[in-house]
């Protein structure tokens, strides 16, 4: 019996790895990366924000995405909005300051945009920036792979 535990235990820490190294294969490289799983795309002196394919992946089935007001102003670190899915609720934190200039209204028609498309189609907001050099405090695309690979082994 306790020859079946281990080799079941070693089993599912093997697909457990297997699994998690597929959630967040797909890291975009030039993104920034935030350690809550959100993503930003600096263009000029705005940014676009979503989720990571890694974290749309844990969540599952995306049923709702509740979207900040347009002139918001949003802070580095603080929640701004929430995903739900089927399996829970979290909520969705700014990687960077500034004033919400655009909301992504696609998403409260089609929510699982943020499954199948996250770093494209399912962005969430557009945010003025109000200090590009909070972007230092943000990962890059490699450094972001190894915090969820580290993430997802504990």
């Amino acid at each position: 019996m306790a020859c079946r535990q281990l080799w079941a235990s070693r089993a599912a820490s093997y697909l457990r790895i297997s699994m998690s190294h597929r959630a967040f294969s797909n890291v975009v490289k030039d993104l920034k990366y935030a350690d809550s799983h959100e993503w930003v795309k600096v263009d000029g002196n705005s940014a676009t924000v979503g989720i990571t394919d890694h974290a749309q992946d844990h969540l599952g089935d995306v049923v709702y995405v509740e979207l900040p007001e347009v002139g918001a102003t949003v802070t580095q670190g603080d929640s701004f909005g929430a995903v739900e899915s089927v399996k829970a609720t979290s909520d969705v934190n700014a990687p960077v300051s500034g004033k919400v200039i655009e909301v992504n209204d696609e998403l409260s028609s089609s929510p699982a945009l943020v499954n199948s498309s996250p770093y494209k189609d399912g962005w969430i907001i557009k945010v003025e920036l109000s200090d590009s050099g909070e972007l230092n405090n943000l990962m890059d695309s490699e450094r972001y792979s190894k915090f969820c690979e580290e993430e997802d082994a504990h």
